[in-house]
């Protein structure tokens, strides 16, 4: 690990940096939203927007990075983010955002790309897998910094969109100044949707149901937080707590995936973060009970995207897993653009707690169709590959490396 960070600390620095900006900006434009008038459902096509943005530039951004190289996407993305973030408060129209939130995800999205492939390329086949898991908590720990961020200026100011603006300028200095030769950008074609459903069901049902958990959990909780008055910094806490849990959470679960059949553990976790979410939907909503509910969903989730990618590539041939993952990420998207809209739309009919209600249903469908599942498929010998912690936020560069990683390394203890 020292010779990862040694060799990678200006990238995984500036990685950070972009997460503190971004970290920022999704959780204050639902505060803003709420100072501005914004309803929950007009919202929620604000928030829906970033991951339609998002699932756009990782189809385009690798064409664009063959045709000018790394350096120019990379520069001139990060240039739209950095102008887009403080344009928010100067436009307070739901629809001009959710365009601008469109632009802020395509740009992030090829920016995920390219800072990824600088990574992968700078690591051995010893120092993948450190340097992946050194990425995915850099990622991680931005977030997590960029809530405590949101208590030192008012909301409802200029201030705060400056920051976010300005951390993301800066984290293109040190990676930058710190990147040798762009690496070679080879586009991996997905696995065809349908031979990906025909290999995993789960995989694939699990995959879009997921990306509605994420875009519900950390699109609209800044949303609901404003909706019941929630102050900054309980609302930060509260958002936090989800990133927290799947931090801390991944670890012991991948550990344990490893050693049992992982549809049981899909269907288990599912479960538990449905009563967990269900419950929080009638419990009083205080500070302690949020943390908690926040730490516990946000520690499902988390982990169960990674499992349900190593469950597939499971079933895969090493040749087939690149274009698998890319069909996966695109299910994912899918999902995460239907999420914040349904959402809105739970909590225009049902109010605040409609929220969880939501998020519970997801969770419950996912453990719903594992049992349905392991009555249909039986447990067979396969070449079981091992966990590795990924995030959502990762774009097919990591999710790949991840697998490329796994596949050649050995397999886990039984």
């Amino acid at each position: 690990m020292l010779t990862v960070l040694r060799n990678s600390w200006a990238l995984l620095l500036g990685v950070m940096l972009l997460m503190l900006g971004n970290g920022i900006q999704g959780t204050l434009l639902g505060i803003r939203g709420k100072i501005e008038g914004f309803s929950a459902f007009e919202m929620a096509f604000v928030m829906s927007a970033y991951y339609v943005g998002f699932l756009l530039g990782s189809r385009t951004a690798p064409e664009m990075i063959r045709r000018v190289g790394h350096v120019r996407v990379f520069a001139a993305l990060g240039s739209l983010v950095s102008a887009v973030l403080v344009l928010y408060p100067v436009a307070p129209n739901w629809m001009a955002w959710s365009v601008m939130r469109v632009l802020v995800g395509f740009s992030f999205s090829g920016i995920y790309i390219t800072s990824e492939s600088w990574l992968n390329s700078s690591s051995t086949n010893e120092t993948r897998g450190q340097a992946l898991s050194a990425y995915m908590i850099m990622q991680m720990v931005g977030i997590i910094a960029a809530q405590a961020l949101l208590n030192f200026r008012d909301p409802g100011g200029f201030d705060l969109f400056i920051i976010s603006s300005v951390l993301v300028s800066i984290a293109f200095t040190p990676i930058l100044l710190s990147a040798g030769t762009a690496p070679a950008f080879e586009r991996t074609e997905p696995l065809a949707l349908s031979k990906l459903f025909r290999t995993s069901p789960l995989g694939c049902v699990g995959m879009f149901l997921m990306g509605g958990v994420f875009a519900a959990q950390f699109g609209m909780a800044s949303v609901w937080g404003s909706e019941v008055g929630l102050s900054v910094k309980n609302l930060s806490i509260f958002v936090g707590s989800i990133y927290v849990g799947g931090l801390v959470l991944q670890y012991p679960i991948g550990w344990a995936s490893d050693r049992m059949d992982r549809r049981h553990l899909i269907m288990g976790l599912a479960a538990f973060g449905a009563i967990v979410a269900i419950i929080g939907s009638v419990l009083p909503w205080t500070l302690p009970v949020l943390i908690g509910i926040g730490f516990l969903t946000g520690g499902v989730s988390n982990p169960v995207y990674a499992l349900l990618v190593a469950y597939v590539n499971d079933y895969l041939d090493r040749s087939e897993m690149a274009g698998a993952s890319a069909g996966l990420l695109f299910i994912n998207g899918l999902g995460a653009i239907g999420g914040p809209l349904l959402t809105g739309w739970f909590m225009e009919r049902l109010g605040p707690k409609g929220y969880f209600l939501f998020i519970g249903l997801l969770f419950a469908g996912i453990a719903l169709y594992a049992f349905w599942r392991m009555g249909r498929r039986r447990a067979t010998a396969f070449v079981r590959r091992r966990f590795r912690p990924l995030s959502p936020a990762a774009s097919s560069v990591a999710v790949e490396a991840t697998i490329e990683d796994v596949a050649e390394g050995p397999k886990p203890a039984p």
